[in-house]
């Protein structure tokens, strides 16, 4: 048989389907108890996602619908493995991994975080990472501390 009529893998498909991992941080992958529960929702579906793509009877296909999920899956195997769960802070006298802070900036806004895990923080939906600038800078500050200077200065309003 003629390989002009057996069915070979593009260029264009083999990009699409050798997808690069996600890159792991180097950071301790702390977890409240949210996060962790939402790590292991992401890689349920990660591999309903995959098992959809298995039953693609087109190999390529099969392939390309593949790739996304089964990189996730390996992603989210290993933030499991390695989430290291922090319980909510016993005490709202300093901000630590889980406090909810409410912070005043240099330019008068006045903002609410919740410092989480990498995988879980969301700003526009009020949560910021532990390694993130402000939340490092804020991590053992209590109410009327101030940190920062000129138009970095932030002043912990209130710790929940």
């Amino acid at each position: 048989m003629s390989v002009a009529f057996t069915k070979e893998e593009s260029a264009e498909t083999a990009s699409e389907t050798l997808l690069p991992d996600r890159p792991i941080s180097p950071h301790p992958n702390l977890v409240t108890e949210t996060g962790l529960q939402a790590l292991q929702t992401q890689l349920q579906q990660a591999r309903e996602a995959y098992e959809a793509a298995q039953a693609v009877d087109d190999v390529n296909e099969k392939r390309r619908q593949s790739a996304v999920p089964l990189r996730d899956m390996r992603y989210l195997a290993e933030r499991l493995r390695t989430a290291q769960l922090v319980p909510d802070p016993a005490s709202t006298a300093t901000v630590a991994f889980g406090s909810t802070v409410t912070f005043s900036r240099a330019d008068g806004r006045v903002q609410t975080y919740r410092i989480v895990g990498e995988d879980e923080a969301d700003p526009k939906a009020g949560s910021i990472s532990f390694v993130s600038p402000v939340a490092k800078s804020l991590m053992g500050k209590a109410a009327g501390d101030v940190v920062g200077s000129g138009a970095q200065e932030l002043e912990v309003i209130e710790i929940a």
